[in-house]
């Protein structure tokens, strides 16, 4: 991290470096569910894809936790390192660690002793339960990879080791991809040979950020300090948009199903199933945007919340004014992208993941694509502001842009939609709800930056 002072390095290869690696990363690390939802939709069938659908709210759930942990933890760190002889420091990875052994015992029991009673909640019925219960199972009770990975990934990107973040996650995705056909197909092991699959990814992947140990650069370790409820409480803090941009794709998913199964039932459902995997490899283009600038932008308002001098502080605010800018144009190009692609390719992409060639699963889904992916013009800018603002240490108003379009406004706007126009009020209801947050989003990321609150945090 030393090679990010803002005196005397240049933003944009610093910026480059950061968000290419990750973007990459990130893209590999959503195929764990992508994959699953082609070998799934190809090697079982409808009812099997509908289950899956049902079962991603709890693996939005468990990698938001993960994600929030490591997030806010990972910013706190690099945040607090000006005193690095200080205890938060030091002892920031440890208490992430706790927190993060806390939630793995949750989800663990919860995988163990009621992944049918999950699954009824999420929406399955007599055609789907089997299903959505055998993935569920295995998936929560691996729930310590996850966490582990998740929270790795963080720290050592921070520690700035970017390249070996994205090697980690890339190598998992492939070994999810390979081991998915292995045994969906060969072993015809069905939903639970799926879930086995995706659990084995982030083992892969922890494997490959040991490297950052075993090569002695690792700047963060285990430290002997009890459990802090305050240190918790700032980590989550920092880390709760991070929770809350995974989480919303769980809460419209839930929602989404439960209107969609009163108006097209299992096959509406396993068309909207479609939508939300490819969405969620697309909108983690974003979280890959938003996970590299968060090193840069901790450090560059940890130096200029320490620095009393003028200079100093201005060319810490034009380093974060740039990398501000150069990640809402990347979000939007990649959006402007993907929509083309999507408008012109969405009859092409809803056949590949139609074994059974139905031609309502085909129209219902490539009609939704046209609408429900106008959204990406405005969630790209809103998950890149809520990184943004927690990395610089403003989680409250990250807190508030994540919320909004996670509960406040996404749940009332579908359910009134629906009942007005169906299933394209469906689909509507997720681009008119993003668009309504980014008015806000963009005046909280370009009211400019205030290094006061910085300052009197440290007195």
């Amino acid at each position: 991290m030393n090679s990010m002072s803002a005196k005397n390095a240049s933003v944009l290869p610093l910026y480059l470096k950061y968000v290419s690696a990750n973007v990459l990363g990130m893209i590999g690390f959503s195929c764990y569910i992508l994959a699953d939802t082609f070998f799934i939709a190809r090697g079982i069938g409808a009812d099997a894809l509908a289950a899956l659908n049902l079962a991603l709210p709890a693996y939005s759930l468990m990698n938001g936790t993960g994600l929030m942990i490591g997030m806010g933890a990972a910013a706190r760190y690099t945040l607090s390192s000006a005193s690095s002889g200080g205890n938060t420091h030091r002892s920031v990875f440890t208490q992430a660690l706790y927190l993060a052994i806390i939630s793995a015992v949750i989800f663990t029991s919860a995988g163990l002793f009621i992944p049918d009673t999950i699954a009824s909640i999420l929406g399955a019925d007599e055609q789907t339960i089997g299903y959505a219960t055998d993935y569920l199972h295995i998936l929560l009770v691996f729930s310590p990879l996850f966490l582990g990975n998740n929270l790795l990934l963080c720290f050592v990107r921070n520690d700035g080791e970017p390249s070996l973040s994205m090697t980690a996650m890339i190598t998992g995705s492939l070994t999810n991809i390979v081991l998915d056909y292995v045994f969906v197909y060969p072993l015809d092991m069905g939903m639970t040979g799926a879930a086995i699959a995706t659990a084995t990814a982030p083992l892969v992947g922890m494997l490959i950020l040991s490297l950052h140990f075993i090569r002695k650069r690792s700047h963060f370790r285990i430290v002997r300090v009890k459990p802090s409820p305050g240190a918790a409480r700032d980590i989550c803090a920092l880390g709760v948009s991070s929770l809350i941009t995974e989480l919303s794709s769980g809460i419209v998913i839930i929602i989404f199903n439960l209107l969609i199964l009163d108006l097209n039932g299992n096959t509406g459902v396993a068309a909207y199933g479609i939508l939300a995997n490819i969405g969620l490899v697309l909108t983690a283009v974003f979280t890959g945007i938003a996970q590299g600038i968060q090193p840069l932008v901790s450090r560059y308002a940890e130096q200029g919340g320490s620095s009393s001098g003028n200079s100093a502080s201005d060319t810490a605010g034009t380093a974060l004014g740039r990398i501000r800018r150069y990640a809402v144009i990347t979000a939007l190009l990649f959006a402007g992208a993907a929509y083309v692609l999507t408008l012109f390719f969405s009859v092409p992409v809803a056949d590949v993941f139609n074994r059974d060639h139905d031609p309502a699963l085909t129209a219902i889904a490539s009609e939704g694509m046209k609408i429900y992916f106008l959204s990406l013009f405005f969630s790209g800018i809103n998950i890149v502001s809520g990184s943004y603002l927690s990395s610089s240490d403003q989680p409250k108003q990250a807190f508030t842009v994540s919320i909004l379009r996670g509960f406040v406004l996404i749940v009332p706007a579908a359910w009134i939609f629906a009942k007005l126009l169906g299933m394209t009020g469906i689909w509507m209801s997720v681009p008119v709800t993003e668009a309504l947050v980014c008015l806000l989003a963009v005046i909280f990321l370009f009211q400019g930056h205030n290094f006061n609150h910085l300052r009197n945090r440290r007195r």
